[in-house]
């Protein structure tokens, strides 16, 4: 592994928690937001950091390029502004029929939803799924073939 990058820029949370980043000419900007281009397929790679304006003050290639504190510092930023959790188990729906209510086990813990359609679970590649429940929550399914056996069959009948 190669040694992190010395970067232009600098990352800190100021004591209202409001993310600061401070450029190589010294300007600082509160309240940058930092996000992802390609948050499902490449989530550790092209990551922007933009001024509370919409303005990219810097890039990032890959977070591996980052120190271990900035690493931190951008993941943190990340999860406050991201909330997309993954399901790992499909417990069970009451109903074949939509709209249905999901019982599953996720990233972020157990949860129900509501699936009002079909139409709500979405394709992304052949692997990747992202359903929607009523109330516009998004939830990912990274790699369908790698859930177990019963949770592949219940989606089955929503696929």
């Amino acid at each position: 592994m190669s040694a992190p990058l010395t970067l232009a820029f600098t990352l800190a949370f100021d004591p209202f928690g409001k993310l600061v980043v401070t450029l190589a000419d010294g300007s600082r900007h509160v309240g940058a937001v930092v996000a992802r281009a390609f948050p499902i397929a490449t989530p550790d790679q092209a990551i922007s950091i933009l001024s509370a304006e919409g303005k990219e003050l810097a890039w990032i290639e890959r977070l591996s390029d980052l120190s271990e504190a900035q690493r931190a510092v951008v993941s943190q930023a990340l999860q406050s502004r991201e909330f997309m959790p993954e399901i790992l188990r499909l417990d069970g729906v009451n109903s074949f029929s939509t709209p249905s209510v999901w019982r599953v086990q996720t990233s972020r813990g157990p949860t129900e939803f509501v699936l009002k359609g079909e139409e709500d679970i979405r394709r992304l590649s052949t692997n990747t799924l992202i359903v929607a429940d009523a109330h516009g929550v998004q939830f990912l399914i990274r790699d369908l073939p790698a859930l177990d056996r019963h949770t592949r069959k219940l989606l089955d009948r929503f696929l």
